[in-house]
């Protein structure tokens, strides 16, 4: 019998944590990297100001960020392919 069989399917990494500064958006992932990326890709969220950048929620246990006030969304998917 194949080791494979018996391997759960692969998922993607799930945010844990989210947090800006004036210049990033910095992720934590359930897998233990940390990501960040420039505010300038979204710029709604760039556009925001620091509270409202602070009210951000988990989409799916951690599958995108949504921040409601700005009806912004990011999904990680998105973060890890570019």
């Amino acid at each position: 019998m194949s080791t494979l069989a018996n391997k759960p399917p692969k998922t993607s990494p799930l945010a844990t944590d989210v947090f800006c500064d004036d210049d990033m958006l910095h992720v934590d992932l359930d897998d233990g990297r940390k990501i960040s990326v420039p505010l300038e890709w979204f710029p709604i969220l760039a556009n925001a100001n620091p509270e409202q950048r602070k009210g951000w929620s988990l989409i799916g246990k951690g599958i995108g960020i949504h921040w409601e006030e700005i009806d912004e969304d990011i999904s990680i998917e998105s973060l890890l392919r570019t």
